[in-house]
């Protein structure tokens, strides 16, 4: 398969140098995500064209998003990023190289993301690389390390490499943008469950990945049902978002996680069937220390940075922290100092 690739033109009608591509060859990766777009609305929630230009602002973080004539990529456009992401992630805990330039096989992409194989399928696959592409982005959100403030796509070009005899796609070349492939190399990512590919409606998608990214492996995560709205992209009206999270309540389709309406207007996400040992939780951060983080690295997300503190933390055995708050700026300050 790499021998009738490599001679392929890249998407931009050039050959790749150096044979310098990364090869979607790994069975079963596990489904990962990164961090950015898991904490903020990049994507649409819409089932029909959006071309809305959103623009988004939360604890120092902008974002304006601007469709292309196809509209907004939409939560289930994502796919494909989540497609990537997870080879990717698998090849460089594997030790092999990777670039930002990704040779898949249309099909693989299809089967892994639970999603029909049909004609009708492959069209709409295609519909996603184009909204992916035309869709422009600019924001000060850091990743790997670097704020981004120019525009760009989520993902760079695509190009169809080769076709079956009906026309249906068979292999194409993605270049991700710099932006997404910096939260790879530097492990900015989250895993997700396999059954997130089951979720059909695209506030389920999106609900699941605040709770996977805030609640994690903590026993529940709170959160205000206007800040829920604000966050998830939702464009309802806070009412019919209400009426929808009590749908969601009631029908409890979340891989890993319950929700629970609390008084006060207030979400709770839970772990479903999972107890958890009070030893074993992770430290909990004061505001005031989110706010040190903020002003020693301004602009970079600072849920991003805990969520990657906690996971070093696990790592390293979950020991006993008296201090958490100073452990955690301690951390932050050596980053910068790295």
């Amino acid at each position: 398969m790499a021998g009738q690739i490599t001679g392929q033109m890249s998407a931009g009608g050039s050959a790749p140098q150096g044979g310098d591509f990364f090869l979607c060859d790994i069975f079963d990766a596990i489904p990962k995500n990164d961090l950015a777009s898991m904490e903020h609305p990049l994507f649409s929630l819409g089932t029909r064209p959006d071309r809305r230009i959103l623009n988004y602002e939360h604890n120092g973080a902008e974002i304006t998003v601007v469709p292309s004539v196809k509209g907004l990529a939409t939560i289930h456009d994502k796919d494909i990023l989540i497609f990537c992401i997870s080879q990717l992630m698998a090849a460089v805990n594997a030790g092999r190289q990777v670039s930002r330039t990704l040779h898949l096989t249309a099909h693989d992409l299809l089967v892994a993301t639970n999603r029909e194989t049909s004609g009708d399928a492959y069209r709409r696959l295609r519909e996603a690389f184009e909204r992916l592409a035309g869709t422009r982005i600019t924001t000060n959100i850091v990743t790997g390390g670097q704020e981004v403030t120019s525009g760009f796509g989520l993902i760079e070009s695509w190009e169809i490499v080769r076709k079956a005899r009906g026309g249906r796609m068979v292999n194409v070349v993605v270049t991700l943008s710099e932006w997404i492939y910096r939260a790879v190399l530097s492990k900015s990512v989250l895993t997700l469950s396999r059954d997130y590919f089951r979720l059909r409606k695209p506030l389920e998608r999106r609900i699941y990945e605040l709770a996977r990214k805030h609640c994690g492996r903590q026993d529940s995560w709170q959160i205000s049902v206007e800040t829920l709205l604000k966050k998830s992209g939702s464009a309802s009206p806070r009412r019919v978002f209400r009426k929808m999270l009590r749908d969601m309540i009631a029908a409890q389709p979340l891989p890993d996680y319950a929700l629970e309406e609390r008084p006060g207007d207030i979400i709770r996400f839970s772990q479903k069937h999972e107890v958890v040992d009070p030893t074993q939780r992770p430290p909990v951060l004061s505001e005031e220390a989110l706010e040190a983080a903020r002003a020693l690295m301004p602009g970079a997300d600072v849920y991003a940075l805990e969520a990657e503190w906690r996971a070093m933390w696990r790592r390293s055995g979950s020991p006993r922290l008296r201090k958490a708050d100073a452990a955690f700026v301690g951390w932050v300050k050596k980053r910068l100092s790295d």
